[in-house]
């Protein structure tokens, strides 16, 4: 929802009451309250038990659209004119993680490098990418576009662009290429190693507008929510820093891009099937915490 107010219209019926954003059906409310405690923008109100839950005034207009009262309802009794309660599947606890397991697919993950020849299939990525699409973002803004550059031939084109802004960076602001070490990453590349892009068979790109306040956040966590789902599924997956910088302010880059008007790359990511396994989890630096 862009919100702007969608058209209202009430609709006396003896099992519902239609408002101009959502359904309540009587029959099944409980008049419990809990769609007016969750709703984020608190548009929701119940003026006592006997009552049913209705919008506040204005509320039409202040709707994210995030679906918080549906999905929280325990009588399905709530559904959005944008969805149904029917049409949202239901959590199935039994297929969620515990604790434990999450713990570990954190601590296990690792940022893969070395990739085997094997291309992903089509469907995985799409089913990774419709996984990462329910990532929060800032007032389910859900801003985040994608592009997927599939073809290892056409990857490898984007590697050599980066490659010649980095030969581009060396002569023209050197200070900031020898702290990036741009020097050993194209004298690998004229050796015939890839460490741009990792000989990865493909490359996912999170795009947004460059205006919108949420863009970066959104389109970050949803690289980083990609790449858990990547590796539940076996894949490796590898944040492709060089070229989102290069893609950030590389002008031949974007053209190759060719993204949405007024759309900027805010995040890549190389993935493919890992070459080798990794058999035990590295040590990290304890957290530095301040508690009040």
């Amino acid at each position: 929802m862009d919100g702007s107010p969608l058209p209202g219209k009430r609709l006396s019926r003896d099992k519902e009451y239609l408002m101009s954003i959502f359904t309540i059906d009587q029959e099944k409310c409980k008049r419990d309250g809990i769609c007016a405690s969750e709703c984020p923008a608190k548009i929701i109100t119940q003026q006592d038990k006997e009552s049913f839950p209705e919008l506040v005034e204005g509320g039409d207009s202040l709707c994210i659209n995030c679906g918080h009262c549906v999905a929280v309802c325990p009588q399905g009794a709530m559904s959005l004119k944008t969805m149904a309660s029917g049409e949202c599947a239901p959590v199935q606890r039994d297929l969620l993680p515990t604790s434990a397991a999450v713990d570990h697919l954190i601590r296990a993950r690792r940022s893969i490098r070395t990739y085997s020849d094997k291309p992903v299939e089509r469907g995985l990525l799409q089913n990774l990418i419709e996984t990462a699409s329910y990532a929060p973002s800032g007032h389910n803004s859900q801003p985040v576009h994608w592009m997927v550059i599939q073809e290892p031939s056409e990857v490898r084109r984007m590697a050599g662009i980066v490659v010649e802004w980095m030969r581009i960076m060396i002569e023209q602001q050197p200070h900031i290429a020898k702290g990036y070490h741009f020097d050993r990453v194209v004298q690998a590349w004229e050796g015939g190693v890839d460490r741009v892009l990792r000989g990865a068979p493909h490359l996912i790109v999170a795009h947004a507008h460059k205006d919108l306040p949420m863009s970066q956040s959104s389109c970050t966590i949803a690289l980083t929510s990609l790449e858990l789902a990547a590796f539940a599924s076996g894949l490796g997956a590898c944040w492709a820093g060089y070229f989102n910088t290069c893609a950030t302010f590389y002008k031949p880059m974007q053209a190759a891009l060719g993204l949405l008007g007024g759309h900027q790359s805010f995040g890549a990511m190389m993935i493919g099937y890992p070459k080798f396994r990794f058999q035990r989890i590295p040590l990290r630096i304890p957290p530095r915490v301040i508690w009040r």
